[in-house]
């Protein structure tokens, strides 16, 4: 039983009141959940999850400023390129607040995939994004596969493995 006779406890109850009701917490989603839905603009006009439905879909939250997104893009232009005849589609989510920065280092870092921008970062909530790059499988089904948290060349395989099984799961 809480004291609410204590002012400590008192203080301490409302500040994780208002932490809960406003911070914006959001929490990942679980492997067989739906994949939330999204429209966002991209490089080669609107980009909508919902379009991409009977494929696997690796959607992977990144930013201009993030090092291991540097490293994760020669790795998702390669997985693109190896597996899109299979029925994969990579959809590179773009988090800087100024489209700017990411037109500035897609030209130094071209991608192979789909590109969509969510300056507002509303789209990175819905999905319980922690940290980045933040990537998810999505299968055929439409429901999240897995959620893998950073990159590093380590990563590759592993990665790997889990696109060529969700791409060879049955249809």
């Amino acid at each position: 039983m809480v004291n609410f006779k204590s002012k400590k406890n008192r203080v301490l109850l409302l500040a994780l009141f208002f932490y809960m009701c406003f911070s914006g917490v959001s929490y990942a989603l679980e492997a067989g959940s739906n994949a939330p839905d999204f429209e966002l603009p991209g490089e080669q006009g609107t980009v909508k999850l919902s379009k991409t439905a009977g494929s696997v879909v690796y959607v992977d939250f990144w930013a201009s400023w993030c090092g291991p997104c540097r490293q994760s893009f020669s790795w998702m232009n390669d997985t693109q390129e190896k597996y899109r005849s299979q029925g994969l589609k990579i959809i590179g989510v773009n988090l800087d607040a100024k489209n700017e920065d990411a037109k500035k280092f897609l030209a130094q870092i071209p991608s192979k995939f789909t590109i969509a921008f969510d300056s507002k970062g509303i789209v990175p909530k819905s999905y319980g994004v922690k940290g980045m790059p933040t990537s998810f499988l999505i299968g055929r089904d439409g429901k999240v596969i897995f959620q893998h948290l950073g990159f590093k060349e380590a990563d590759r395989e592993g990665l790997e493995k889990q696109i060529k099984a969700a791409l060879e799961a049955k249809k």
